[in-house]
């Protein structure tokens, strides 16, 4: 038997590493009224975002029909592409626990 297939198949993992993010589509977005400032406060408040992540990412499922502006951690290029698209603003606010270093 070949050595590979003898040895234990256990090491490094990198999902402990990896960034989370809770969904959010922009179809879920049009309950807010035109100019709102839709934040990650104000999506846990609504219910759109529950759990434990470390942001909030915007994708681009259904249509948009409002003209808001989104501050979240990341956005899909088609969900950024239909907020501008409405006349929107896609801000995009820094991970909790980023490093700073590259700010300063």
């Amino acid at each position: 038997m070949p050595l590979i297939r003898r040895l234990p198949k256990r090491g490094f993992n990198h999902s402990r590493f990896a960034t989370r993010y809770i969904p959010v589509n922009v179809e879920a977005l049009n309950r807010f009224e035109d100019d709102t400032v839709v934040d990650e406060a104000l999506l846990r408040k609504t219910g759109l975002a529950n759990g434990r992540a470390d942001g909030i990412k915007i994708l681009a499922r259904g249509e948009l029909t409002r003209r808001l502006i989104v501050r979240a951690h990341a956005f899909s290029a088609a969900a950024r592409a239909q907020i501008e698209a409405r006349g929107g603003r896609c801000e995009v606010v820094p991970l909790r626990g980023a490093s700073t270093a590259a700010n300063a």
